[in-house]
């Protein structure tokens, strides 16, 4: 069988994305994964990397003085990569390198027949609203963009937005593969009263979630909003917290084990999927949540983000708000009626195989055949 490494600076068991392409090759390739955590699947072996190594670059001196190479080399986590790949360097057939911050690494393995980089993110601006990232990171990610992705084999992204992005700035070509979730066959649930809306997702400050339930205070009776958040920074969803407990309709709920996520949204009539523009990265998302919620058969509710916008448009999956603030979400409520959801979640039904990870994974089936020949 044709060897395929597969390497991502992420816990494998906790990366939907990683799952998929595991998943996809595992049966048809002879698959050695590399990563944090425990193996991610029985059928590969896996190469782990400790939990307390680093795959972010610290050393300023070389940041600031443009040595690149010398800063990657220098993270702990590539480090040990480096040590435990060692008798693998020219052996493997093909590697699938996961976003650009293993790129040199697979460069270093010099696979017989090549690489295939998935990004996840626009990385020159994947922070970029942290000014230190910004000062000291963004170059070293564009150095990194600009001398690994010409030459690899092939590259994938996201969302149309960033792949024309990597187009304009590096002169490559990505092919798209959204976070779709597994085709599920579900019957479509009648639209109810309450309407009941959901947001799940981490909870950031520069998503400005608060924004939810200032539209929900006046928003009409017979609509409910929960938030169902992981928390990333300290403090922000004890503020949306006390925040909520002056909206009665607004309730902050435990998340759930991902396994359980399309049917406990299922259990809804609507996902509020609004971000603002805070970031590149953020107004170009085509997230997780989307696709889950097409799965649940149930609606959407999204900002003017462009690739969201256009995706829920041209299957009429639900609302495109004119703005992400509370007033543009408020706009739509006025409005909202059970007919409408309803009609939302029919559409839903129809685009659920076309939205589906079985589909939008071949992508990646036919870049990995091709560099394998």
């Amino acid at each position: 069988m044709t060897s395929l490494l597969i390497v991502s600076f992420s816990e494998l068991r906790r990366d939907p994305r990683v799952q998929r392409q595991i998943a996809l090759f595992a049966d048809c390739y002879d698959v050695t994964t590399v990563g944090f955590g425990p193996a991610p699947h029985p059928g590969v072996e896996h190469v782990e990397l400790p939990g307390d190594t680093q795959a972010w670059p610290s050393h300023k001196e070389y940041l600031l003085t443009g040595r690149y190479r010398r800063a990657y080399w220098a993270m702990s986590a590539v480090g040990v990569a480096n040590e435990r790949l060692a008798d693998r360097v020219g052996t493997m057939d093909v590697v699938l390198a996961n976003d650009v911050n293993t790129l040199p690494l697979a460069l270093w393995l010099r696979p017989r027949r090549g690489i295939h980089a998935d990004l996840h993110e626009y990385a020159p601006r994947e922070k970029e609203h942290v000014r230190s990232w910004r000062w000291f990171i963004a170059p070293y990610q564009r150095w990194i963009c600009r001398t690994c992705l010409p030459l690899m084999a092939s590259v994938t992204t996201v969302s149309p937005g960033l792949a024309e992005a990597y187009e304009r700035e590096f002169g490559v070509q990505a092919a798209v593969v959204t976070n779709a979730a597994a085709y599920e066959e579900r019957p479509v649930r009648p639209t109810g009263s309450p309407i009941r809306l959901l947001h799940t997702g981490v909870a950031r400050a520069n998503r400005r979630l608060e924004s939810m339930i200032e539209a929900m205070a006046e928003a009409p009776e017979g609509i409910t909003l929960d938030l169902m958040l992981v928390p990333s920074e300290p403090g922000y969803i004890e503020a949306l917290r006390a925040e909520a407990e002056h909206v009665p309709t607004v309730t902050l709920r435990e998340p759930v084990p991902y396994a359980e996520l399309v049917d406990t949204v299922a259990g809804y009539d609507a996902s509020v999927v609004v971000f603002p523009a805070t970031t590149f990265n953020l107004e170009h998302s085509l997230p997780n949540k989307l696709f889950e919620a097409v799965q649940a058969r149930t609606g959407v509710i999204v900002g003017p983000s462009p690739d969201m916008a256009e995706l829920v448009t041209r299957h009429r999956l639900g609302a495109v708000l004119e703005g992400s603030d509370a007033a543009s979400l408020r706009a739509v409520l006025d409005t909202l009626e059970t007919t409408t959801v309803d009609y939302w979640k029919r559409n839903a039904d129809a685009a659920a195989h076309d939205l589906s990870a079985e589909v939008q994974v071949r992508a990646w089936d036919e870049a990995i055949g091709r560099i394998a020949g």
